[in-house]
């Protein structure tokens, strides 16, 4: 946001980080790497130098199911699922079961939550400003290539400026689109991703241009439906919505419907014959009403077979049309959340990131902090009971491995 490397410097910091993340792992000689999800790329390229090396990788994975948690090897993918799904008998269960099920452990609500928290306490935004902009020597910008062009004055001119663009979005949000879902003609819907997220950048580099996206796929759904598209929910509070011209490139699009993004996407589901998501849970969501979906990247979920993944940018026409034929079966659906489940453990993880950022870092507003040894302390007095549910789910997968 605040500087634009070259390919030579690119190339540098690339080199430089693996011969550093090569030398450290090969004088360590760690049998484990524990990590929470890898959410940047130079997290991310340590994780996969660490698998390349036969390193055994627990990551900690958010279950977008309620509290749950669990440590696999995998971002978002459970360890030996696919022969768990298959020798778990399914149990009896209903749609109408299924839907009291998700209400009750939506994803949605946990994030809507998450972000009507975070950075919203306005006495510590002012001190995290006064701390930055009248007592930070900002020494960073001169030794780490992520603060590279963040000048105190660049970055009070950048939030006040991403302030005034929120508002002016918010506007034409509000303004432009409906609140009402469409009943003239049937339905696929598309939710978007937040974005820039890792969910699109590592888990579907080849998708990250979601406006292009919202046009291939309006291209290839049959003459007589719309596609309906909603914005995250969160990309509002979180990255201050999109560019204006991303929602107006679609004015004289008669296939394609943007809904507000306060509209329930259970209740646009409900009205749906097709869901397609490129990484999101809606695909999952949707089989809890009995509607078939696409997603575009490889998740556990795809073993429900009213779920079909896709392969091939090519294949989306004739998939659209396989999967409008199809319908959920309870009891598989039921399956696989009895299998997260009981291969999770509770751990709340928002609330747990919603405390640190309040306590460490003026409520998620800079980051840029010193941490004192005494404050490390009370927060691992006051947090000790969720981390000592945390380590000792890392010690059974530690002794699971080693045996």
């Amino acid at each position: 946001n605040f500087y634009k490397f070259s390919e030579h410097e690119i190339s540098e910091i690339m080199e430089k980080e693996c011969k550093l993340f090569e030398e450290v792992l090969d004088q360590v000689k760690p049998d484990f790497f524990i990590t929470t999800e890898t959410a940047l790329r130079q997290h991310h390229l340590f994780y996969l130098l660490c698998k390349k090396k036969g390193i055994k990788v627990l990551m900690l994975n958010f279950a977008n199911w309620g509290n749950y948690c669990y440590i696999s090897e995998n971002y978002h993918q459970l360890d030996n699922f696919e022969e768990i799904f298959k020798n778990k008998i399914s149990p009896q269960t209903t749609f109408e079961q299924l839907q009291k099920r998700l209400d009750e452990k939506i994803l949605s609500n946990k994030l809507t939550n998450f972000y009507n928290k975070n950075r919203k306490s306005k006495s510590k935004k002012i001190k995290a400003a006064i701390q930055l902009l009248f007592i930070s020597n900002n020494d960073n910008i001169k030794t780490h290539y992520t603060y590279f062009g963040r000048k105190k004055s660049e970055v009070l001119f950048k939030e006040i400026k991403n302030l005034l663009k929120f508002w002016c979005r918010q506007w034409y949000i509000d303004n432009s689109f409906s609140t009402r879902i469409p009943e003239t003609k049937p339905i696929i819907f598309f939710p978007l991703q937040q974005e820039p997220e890792r969910s699109l950048l590592i888990s579907a580099p080849n998708y990250t241009d979601q406006m292009k996206t919202v046009d291939y796929i309006s291209s290839c759904i049959p003459d007589d439906y719309i596609l309906l598209v909603k914005e995250h929910p969160t990309q509002g509070p979180g990255r201050g919505w999109r560019n204006l011209s991303d929602y107006k490139s679609f004015k004289n699009n008669p296939k394609v419907k943007f809904i507000h993004p306060s509209v329930s996407a259970t209740s646009i589901i409900k009205k749906s014959k097709l869901v397609i998501s490129v990484s999101g849970t809606t695909s999952l969501e949707s089989s809890f009403i009995n509607k078939p979906s696409i997603t575009f990247v490889k998740n556990n979920f795809t073993l429900i077979p009213s779920i079909q993944k896709l392969n091939s940018k090519h294949d989306l026409p004739k998939l659209i049309q396989d999967s409008l034929q199809k319908t959920a079966d309870p009891q598989l659906v039921g399956k696989y959340f009895d299998i997260l489940e009981e291969q999770s453990f509770i751990f709340d993880y928002l609330n747990f990131q919603l405390y640190y950022h309040s306590y460490f870092y003026f409520d998620g507003n800079l980051v840029d902090v010193e941490i004192s040894e005494k404050s490390m302390k009370k927060f691992l007095v006051d947090e000790e009971s969720n981390l000592t549910t945390l380590a000792s789910e890392y010690i059974k997968k530690i002794e699971l491995y080693k045996n």
